[in-house]
């Protein structure tokens, strides 16, 4: 009984911290947004710029309000997201299977690398134009860009979260006459999801950007879309709306994969019980 009360007791202790930590967090998020809009009121009004180039924050929300009634931005977002759901499945998906690949095999890796390296040196800027005349301005090519975009730094995470395996922990399974599907499963996935997790909070914000260059190569929807429709017509406020859309997404799936790594990593942050 005592044991138990000691536990629980323990448990408390290492909650209270955390607790407060979380509280913490969240004011000085709140402070910051309240100072950084205190800043964009200031310098929109005492510089006196036109609304076309530098709008004050109360245009910004009523097209905010505008824009969601009308169904515009909800429209266009849901069709953003989908883009970036698709890509950043497709580009993790085949940077993890070919990572897997190259970490076990050196002679694979000598072969591959010199292109892989190659095709992330040039721009996907550059790449974009070719991918939506080649699949046409449709929703595939603009998946197609996200997964190129989100595909380097997982394969390269991947690879890297896999060799750091120790050389004892493979011979210890093997001792144990562990499967290559148990070794795979317990000892190789354990061991290289700290730092693929990492290669996917990069990706996760990366694959944003490539439906926004996608989009504004070619699309008749999405944000990329609105954006330039909205700076042809100098709104710059709806600009700025789709702008915060955009970074709210990115927020957004930042946080579900901290979430993600909060779940599957929840052994490493285990306060000790002692008895």
């Amino acid at each position: 009984m005592m044991v138990k009360m000691d536990l629980t007791q323990t448990q408390k202790f290492h909650l209270v911290p955390l607790r407060n930590l979380r509280r913490r967090r969240v004011y000085l998020l709140t402070v910051s947004l309240g100072l950084a809009i205190m800043l964009w009121y200031l310098v929109a009004y005492l510089g006196k710029f036109p609304a076309f180039i530098l709008p004050p924050p109360e245009l910004v929300w009523k097209r905010l309000i505008q824009a969601l009634i009308d169904g515009s931005l909800l429209r266009n977002t849901a069709y953003t997201l989908e883009e970036v759901l698709a890509g950043l499945f497709l580009g993790v998906s085949s940077a993890t299977s070919l990572g897997y690949l190259l970490a076990k095999s050196r002679s694979f890796e000598r072969l591959l690398a010199p292109y892989i390296v190659a095709s992330q040196s040039i721009p996907i800027v550059a790449i974009a134009p070719l991918l939506v005349i080649w699949f046409g301005p449709g929703l595939f090519s603009k998946v197609l860009i996200c997964a190129l975009i989100v595909f380097f730094p997982v394969l390269i995470n991947t690879i890297v979260g896999l060799r750091s395996v120790p050389e004892e922990l493979h011979d210890l399974m093997r001792s144990l006459d562990a499967s290559r599907w148990q070794t795979f499963r317990y000892l190789e996935v354990t061991a290289a999801l700290p730092v693929f997790l990492g290669g996917l909070r990069i990706g996760a914000t990366l694959s944003v950007i490539g439906a926004v260059v996608g989009e504004f190569v070619g699309a008749d929807r999405g944000l990329g879309f609105l954006i330039n429709v909205a700076r042809g017509q100098y709104d710059t406020a709806l600009v700025f709306v789709a702008v915060f859309a955009l970074i709210v997404m990115a927020l957004a799936l930042y946080g579900l994969v901290v979430l993600l790594e909060a779940r599957l990593l929840s052994w490493q942050n285990r306060p000790e019980q002692t008895i």
